[in-house]
């Protein structure tokens, strides 16, 4: 009974300082676990979060001599401070700067809509054109861009139009690619938060 007694405490005590480290050691996990995003969920990197391009990105500029659509659309852009780009074949409008920002989000990244246009297309005639739209982030790793199937368009200010929805899974530089019967174009954007 007496070597029990002795015992007893320190079984109490070997109990409780077990109890607390293992407490400790529960909370120290819990306050070193990084959190994980979702799938699909954007994350910016520190490097990307400028509104304004670095000089390793090559945004794609207005052509020289400027590149005018055939009649009848504006020589100048459709929408105000926008570029027209491509050929007669295909060609796209950009955001002067080739800047894309603010950027709406969703489960996939970053969701823009592209505009295609091509001298003879008629978006009646052609309600979903076979227009193939793919890109690939240039200055980083990333999952490739996500296109959805190409439909048509048209508002009296903007003509006929093919129109595809794309997601960015991060930000950054981004190069697209649309490919349509014969023709095919590239440019390179910046996409920001």
């Amino acid at each position: 009974m007496h070597k029990l007694r002795q015992i007893l405490p320190i079984l109490i005590l070997t109990i409780l300082l077990t109890a607390c480290t293992g407490n400790a050691v529960a909370q120290a996990n819990e306050s070193t676990t990084a959190t994980v995003p979702e799938k699909g969920e954007p994350t910016a990197t520190p490097e990307v979060v400028s509104k304004e391009p670095p000089a390793t990105c090559p945004v794609t500029v207005p052509q020289n001599p400027a590149f005018m659509p055939p009649v009848p659309y504006s020589p100048n852009g459709p929408f105000l401070g926008w570029f027209w780009y491509g050929s007669n074949s295909l060609w796209v409008a950009i955001p002067s700067g080739a800047v894309w920002h603010p950027m709406p989000n969703n489960s996939e990244g970053y969701f823009d809509k592209v505009f295609w246009w091509r001298d003879g297309y008629v978006w009646n005639e052609e309600p979903e054109p076979e227009l193939l739209v793919s890109g690939e982030r240039l200055d980083a790793k990333a999952p490739l861009l996500i296109a959805s199937k190409a439909t048509n368009a048209y508002t009296s200010d903007i003509g006929s139009a093919m129109l595809v929805g794309v997601d960015f899974p991060a930000l950054g530089c981004w190069e697209i690619t649309g490919k349509y019967r014969d023709a095919e174009l590239s440019f390179v954007i910046w996409v920001a938060p």
